[in-house]
């Protein structure tokens, strides 16, 4: 049985094609469509086949805000190298500029993405690569805005060197296994940077979330590592670098948190281990809810925040050891590097803010500094096992 040779379509206006939807009627699986520069309204254009879709000069395609642009229904399809802009926008469908439909081994790389609904999403894909794509929207209200990428119900997916920004979310995962998120710039979203959803056994690393309205959040998951990652300016009130609610057994390492409103807020979260991580200021470094365990904090360093620490109970069941904070007061008697006085992160101020926000007015006054000293020497309302007992008396190189 002889095998037909894989051929190459091309598509433009003195080209034997002139629209993508007449060259996806004469591809044969496994063919090439190359399409030359200039702007295309071909509506819903259908993937059904294995194909290469592959612009030249980023030709536009213009869904109008009408129509999904591009619906891929087919294993191994690559895009690559388009303008789309435009896609349909609503409140019942969730239109895309490109949508993969359970497919497996898709590649979608170096593509330009302005004002679509959603931007690039997946659902049951498997081993699929989002690679190096620049997505953008311009939507002021959550309700009127997609994710950039939004993958649901997948596995094994690869998100990787992409920009996103002004979507609800940048990244969004919900049931989402064995993945990986790298080397992302995800800012100025709506909503957060990156946010997980009931998604496991998943990584992401050597990203960028800067000024998101509400940070990262990783909610009902197991078994995730965060890791080299920037976590910058996500501010205001119920915003955070990372928002960890009902998660379990994850690694938190090597990130850095710069001027959020709290660093890592943790609700629920157990068997958590964190280490050589750089909190510098952020209103909070951290905040641990009561109900929180196991816990590891260790070899990190605390930088000028506002607060180091606040919870909201007296249990603790966690491990705050071997970390450098810059509000340590004590002394190192045997030059061993190592404080020898516990240091307890947890202010009195910060448990009265906590309980009472208003009282935040009078931060920096006299007599809370008189409270705070007085509480480190005659504990009463802070708790008394919150305290890392080998404080370092210098910031680790991280």
């Amino acid at each position: 049985m002889l095998l037909c040779e894989a051929k190459t379509i091309t598509v433009g206006v003195s080209k034997k094609c002139s629209t993508i939807q007449q060259a996806l009627l004469l591809a044969s699986k496994g063919d090439s469509i190359v399409v030359s520069s200039g702007n295309y309204h071909e509506k819903n254009m259908i993937v059904k086949k294995q194909i290469t879709l592959i612009g030249i000069d980023y030709p536009v395609l213009d869904g109008e805000y009408k129509y999904e642009i591009i619906s891929i229904k087919a294993s191994g399809t690559i895009i690559q190298g388009f303008k789309i802009i435009r896609s349909g926008i609503s409140s019942m469908e969730d239109f895309a500029g490109i949508k993969i439909y359970e497919c497996r081994d898709v590649i979608i790389r170096n593509n330009i993405l302005e004002n679509t609904f959603f931007g690039i999403y997946t659902q049951y894909g498997t081993n699929c690569t989002i690679e190096k794509n620049k997505l953008t929207a311009s939507n002021s209200e959550e309700q009127q805005s997609g994710n950039g990428i939004h993958c649901w119900k997948s596995d094994s997916m690869r998100i990787i060197g992409n920009t996103i920004t002004g979507h609800r979310d940048g990244i969004y995962f919900e049931f989402v296994t064995n993945s990986v998120i790298w080397r992302n710039d995800s800012e100025k979203n709506l909503r957060y940077g990156l946010h997980f959803m009931f998604s496991s056994n998943d990584s992401y690393i050597g990203n960028i979330f800067k000024n998101n309205g509400a940070g990262v959040s990783v909610m009902f998951s197991h078994d995730v590592k965060m890791i080299h990652n920037y976590f910058e300016e996500n501010w205001g009130d119920g915003s955070y670098g990372i928002l960890l609610k009902e998660i379990s057994d994850g690694y938190i390492e090597n990130n850095r948190f710069v001027k959020n409103t709290v660093g890592i807020y943790l609700e629920g979260t157990s068997r958590i281990k964190m280490s050589a991580n750089v909190f510098e200021k952020n209103g909070w470094a951290m905040k641990i809810q009561a109900s929180c365990m196991d816990i590891t904090v260790t070899g990190n360093n605390f930088i000028n925040n506002t607060f180091d620490m606040a919870t909201n109970g007296s249990l603790v069941l966690n491990t705050f050891n071997g970390n450098y904070w810059d509000k340590y007061e004590g002394y190192d008697l045997n030059k061993d590097h190592i404080g020898d006085v516990p240091y307890r992160p947890v202010s009195m101020y910060s448990v009265i803010i906590e309980k009472n926000p208003p009282a935040m007015m009078l931060f920096r006054s006299f007599m809370t500094t008189l409270l705070d000293k007085t509480e480190k020497v005659l504990p009463s309302i802070t708790p008394e096992n919150f305290k890392d007992a080998f404080p370092l008396m210098k910031p680790l190189s991280l």
